[in-house]
């Protein structure tokens, strides 16, 4: 995780409670335990690490959640789109049932539409989808975009961007993740 960190320039100038490592892992964890709150979700995984791994001390607590927002806000988005690139690879091996055709990897792109918190910053920058004249959708939407391994199901490329921005468009580029040995 630090070369993580460093590839992206994620820099630790002083001891905090909530170290670049520890967000990683408290970011993953939010999916297992999604319906729990923030802190919920740091303290089940503080009581779950060993000691020699996270370091919290005696009288360390769970801070705030202005904190953990403020710790992900430094952390970024792109050490975790690192971490995805370089963890997340197809699977299937020649026993997957619908993993191969003929010696070739079978994978799919789709796409769907999600909504996301409306605010004036997410409309701007994903859009709304079109309504009746003088109305407007209750929320903004954002384009998902993935490439999936067939015999798996596995995601091991994706993208965001814009609803207005079409799927086909910008399946474009998940180009880059379609070996030879893909179909």
């Amino acid at each position: 995780m630090a070369s993580l960190t460093a590839k992206t320039k994620v820099k630790e100038e002083r001891y905090r409670s909530l170290p670049a490592h520890l967000v990683i892992c408290l970011i993953i964890a939010m999916s297992l335990w999604s319906r729990d709150s923030m802190r919920d979700v740091l303290k089940n995984l503080i009581d779950g690490v060993s000691e020699a791994w996270v370091k919290v001390g005696k009288y360390w607590r769970i801070p705030c959640k202005s904190a953990i927002t403020q710790a992900r806000q430094r952390l970024g988005a792109g050490v975790m789109r690192q971490l995805f690139h370089q963890l997340v690879q197809p699977m299937a091996n020649s026993e997957t049932i619908g993993g191969f055709l003929n010696g070739l990897r079978i994978v799919v792109i789709d796409g769907t539409c999600l909504d996301i918190p409306d605010s004036d910053e997410n409309a701007r920058v994903f859009g709304r989808p079109g309504s009746r004249p003088g109305t407007r959708a209750a929320f903004p939407k954002v384009r998902l975009v993935i490439l999936v391994e067939a015999g798996t199901h596995l995601i091991f490329d994706a993208l965001m961007c814009p609803y207005k921005i079409g799927e086909r468009v910008r399946s474009l580029k998940l180009l880059r993740s379609v070996t030879s040995s893909m179909l």
